[in-house]
């Protein structure tokens, strides 16, 4: 796919390895080298909630799966247009599930997609970027449907230099939203504050 050929000579992605319970909750999409699903996409939202108990020490659980992903997204213009949904599982890879930057995903059976954690901030309180072995997609993603000018060029600077990222192709991902729009899907004033509505 894409420039899978010359990513080939490129070394592998070198994850972050992060608690993964520090993972769970929203996400918004502030952009994206896209999958299919995603090349007109706004308002786009993750929700991950985790399957075990993250206080058990031996990390066993009774489900197929460790993290439930609720992924949300108007299919083109913000709030008017169609609002769609695609489900997903996740698998924490390594011995550790509690701590790790290796996840598999799957958004069809029986499709794993990698799900490489490269960066995230300090408990992962602010921001996150997600790569794929191939380079061909990334998602930059804020706790915030709007992230600082100078924190999205320090991931994208990241990107390219530490993990030779090509970033023709990355969209910004509309994020507009209303009290209204905030209320019908589900979202708290935490997440998406007063001041970043539109009237």
């Amino acid at each position: 796919m894409g420039n899978s050929a010359s990513a080939s000579n490129l070394p592998a992605l070198q994850t972050t390895a992060v608690s993964t319970a520090d993972m769970m909750g929203t996400w918004f999409v502030i952009a994206v080298k896209p999958t299919i699903f995603e090349k007109t996409c706004s308002n786009a939202v993750e929700k991950y909630s985790l399957m075990w108990d993250s206080d058990d020490d031996k990390k066993k659980t009774s489900s197929k799966f460790d993290i439930n992903i609720d992924f949300q997204y108007n299919s083109d213009e913000p709030i008017e247009s169609k609002l769609k949904a695609l489900p997903q599982k996740g698998w924490v890879q390594g011995e550790d599930k509690t701590v790790s930057g290796d996840w598999k995903v799957s958004p069809l059976y029986p499709i794993k997609m990698p799900f490489l954690i490269l960066e995230a901030d300090k408990n992962c309180k602010d921001y996150t970027v997600i790569g794929y072995p191939s380079r061909d997609y990334c998602w930059i993603m804020s706790r915030k449907p709007v992230m600082k000018e100078s924190t999205y060029n320090m991931l994208t600077e990241k990107l390219t230099k530490e993990h030779q990222y090509d970033l023709e192709g990355l969209r910004k991902v509309p994020q507009k939203w209303t009290k209204e729009e905030r209320e019908k899907r589900g979202l708290t004033v935490e997440e998406v504050p007063n001041s970043v509505l539109t009237t």
